[in-house]
């Protein structure tokens, strides 16, 4: 979760997304009336209330199943089951390669030394750490690794540098590293090593979204850097291997409790400022970094708690704060059960919540409940008091050349996803008919459909300067819940269901908003003009358009952190991806249409349409002809580019496993037209 906000684009940026091209003359309408109406939004609350209903419907499953726990052996079982699926979740970890970690500096204090640590977590990528030593130690001492929320500076922001020495000053070795993306660890860096895209969840995103394509997980990243980080610890003689704790805040709260459950070392632990459940941060609209959503998670039947009921029956206190934004209630739900879990495993007294009263952050209340119970585990003294700490410059704790590892040659996480895409397109054989069209099935999680679907009569909204005089607007329901919002353009005045007769039809699909779009997009003209013959409807699948979420922030839509990607994250962790709802929705479409007759369908497209367009032109017979308009070439550059500009809510996970858009194209064949 952020500490920092994410950048906004521009509002030039912002209209280049709406216009994929200049402006036409409108019906009836001069250019300043066309300028006037505001894009119809009937629905913006449709697809957030759609996502709370398949969590509860989730929570309600995974809950009947914890409750059916009665005894121990139940209960162990059930730790190994949650094992199982969040290692599922978070895909096989690559094989531990030498650390080559070389110490490039340090200083002394009166109570502990520091040395200013890189090592590789994998061949080429450099993690930059600081090493906190208390002195006079006579015997190997408790280790704790360290993990870092979303500062700008990483592991020298104040806060994780107090935690650190006040760790120290109690007699702990801790190792605090830098995250991707943060400190020493920017991916995306200028000439001069400064951050050219921001810093924190601005790299997570962008790099994260685009690793789905290969089927990698940023969060996956991120936590075997903190695996490595524990190797790295137990090879210093100063640390005892049998008393090994993890903690961190915010984001780093969230690495915390997914290395609970991923790395079995650990003797002790205490996430801060994370664990809630999902349920909760989607009722309140609060979006999270993508390595806080991890692949199929809720299909899996996983919340918060289980990633740490993965370390039961081990000492875990979860830290939360009364004011935060990740709701406190979540917190205490998650550790009443969790308490159940404990106490059928003998040891109840292994598990606590501290609770603080103030906001967001590892304030010292918290971190001195985390002394207390670290000490409590590792058999220290019981004292827990924070001793007063002196926080360093940044400077003092720079472990590379110019302050970032870029410098000495780290490779950036953006390159190791270009390989492996470009590896998986040579790899990949030809693929087409019955085949093409099951993997597009497979890999969109596509839902069945049975007949056409039931549709509403929307009251007509008088002149909106569309190419035509008329326009009756329907509310087709593709799936309980969902409706796509379909326009039919007339000369004639229209109030009831679509007229017969005619068996051709061009459905255009809305890049934002078909309302707009049919306004001052050229190509609707175009295709009006082209076709006078045709009976003509303009569509908004899911989550554009007429159910555009107005949820997360005021007029986040288009930007990084903003709500259409939060559904398309929240998509992902259903195992469920957007961009296979919106195909879904056209094929729906289609259906309706073919149920007043409209069996000869020329499906068009432009910018974000285009994606679920091409799927839906591959599956359904009745796509006679497809026209698109600002279609990218493909996955694999869509991979394999530093700085690409196309929305998680496209993308489909794993999709360069199995096929590419050229393949698309291929089976499209003389079918297609691209303008």
């Amino acid at each position: 979760m952020p500490e920092i906000r994410a950048p906004q684009r521009s509002l030039r940026t912002r209209r280049q997304f709406w216009r994929l091209g200049a402006g036409a003359a409108l019906y009836g309408c001069s250019q300043a009336e066309q300028e006037a109406f505001e894009p119809l939004n009937r629905f913006p609350r449709m697809v957030q209330e759609w996502f709370v209903e398949r969590l509860r419907e989730a929570e309600r499953r995974r809950l009947a199943a914890f409750e059916a726990i009665g005894s121990e052996a139940e209960a162990e079982a059930h730790v190994r089951s949650v094992r199982e699926r969040i290692a599922a979740c978070f895909g096989p970890f690559p094989a531990k390669t030498p650390l080559n970690a070389e110490v490039s500096g340090g200083f002394e204090r009166d109570a502990y030394r520091v040395e200013n640590v890189i090592f590789e977590s994998r061949p080429d990528f450099l993690v930059s750490a600081n090493l906190y030593l208390p002195k006079g130690l006579d015997r190997p001492a408790p280790g704790v690794v360290g993990t870092c929320g979303h500062s700008a500076n990483g592991k020298a922001a104040e806060t994780y540098q107090a935690f650190a020495q006040g760790l120290a000053r109690q007699g702990y070795v801790v190792l605090l590293y830098d995250p991707i993306g943060q400190g020493e660890r920017l991916q995306y860096v200028d000439a001069q090593f400064e951050a050219l895209i921001g810093t924190g969840t601005r790299e997570h995103l962008q790099a994260g979204n685009q690793q789905f394509l290969v089927d990698e997980f940023i969060g996956s990243w991120r936590a075997w850097d903190g695996i490595r980080a524990l190797d790295y610890l137990l090879t210093r003689a100063e640390v005892d291997p049998n008393r090994i704790g993890v903690t961190g805040n915010s984001g780093g709260g969230t690495m915390t409790t997914w290395l609970c459950a991923l790395e079995q070392r650990w003797s002790m632990a205490a996430p801060s400022c994370f664990v809630t459940t999902f349920r909760r941060n989607l009722e309140n609209e609060l979006p999270a970094d993508t390595e806080q959503c991890p692949p199929r998670v809720i299909a899996g039947g996983l919340d918060h708690e289980d990633f740490l009921a993965a370390m039961a029956p081990k000492p875990v206190m979860i830290l939360a704060k009364e004011k935060d934004y990740f709701d406190v209630r979540g917190v205490e739900e998650a550790y009443a059960r969790l308490k159940r879990l404990w106490r059928l495993l003998g040891a109840e007294e292994n598990l606590a919540l501290f609770i603080g009263p103030t906001y967001h952050g590892f304030s010292q209340e918290n971190r001195e409940a985390m002394y207390g119970w670290f000490n409590r585990a590792a058999g220290l003294s019981a004292n827990s008091q924070e001793p007063e700490l002196t926080i360093e410059a940044d400077e003092t704790l720079l472990c590379a050349p110019n302050g970032q590892v870029a410098s000495l040659g780290s490779k950036p996480i953006f390159e190791f996803t270009a390989e492996k895409a470009n590896a998986l397109a040579s790899a990949r054989p030809e693929i087409s008919g019955r085949r093409l069209r099951a993997a597009i099935r497979q890999k969109l999680r596509l839902q069945e459909r049975s007949g056409a679907p039931y549709a509403r009569i929307l009251r007509p909204r008088g002149e909106r300067g569309y190419p035509k005089p008329h326009a009756a607007c329907y509310a087709v329901e593709t799936e309980p819940g969902i409706e796509a919002l379909v326009y039919r353009l007339s000369g004639e005045r229209l109030l009831s269901r679509p007229p017969r007769g005619k068996r051709r039809a061009v459905l255009y699909l809305s890049h934002h908003s078909a309302d707009r779009e049919m306004r001052d997009e050229p190509l609707v003209r175009e295709l009006i003009d082209a076709e006078p013959a045709a009976a003509f409807f303009a569509c908004d699948v899911r989550g554009v358009g007429e159910s555009r979420p107005d949820t997360t922030r005021a007029d986040s839509f288009l930007t990084p952190y903003g709500s259409d990607y939060f559904y398309a994250v929240h998509a992902l962790m259903l195992d469920r991806p957007y961009v296979g709802g919106k195909t879904h929705d056209a094929l729906a479409v289609i259906d309706w249409l073919k149920k007043y007759g409209h069996d000869e369908i020329h499906l068009a497209a432009a910018g974000w349409g285009t994606f679920p367009a091409m799927f839906a032109g591959v599956l359904s017979p009745a796509v006679r002809q497809l026209t698109l308009k600002g279609a990218p070439d493909s996955y694999r550059r869509i991979a394999a580019t530093k700085l690409y500009d196309q929305p998680l809510s496209s993308f489909t996970p794993g999709v360069l496993e199995s096929f590419d858009l050229p393949d698309i194209r291929r089976e499209l064949g003389s079918k297609l037209r691209e303008v």
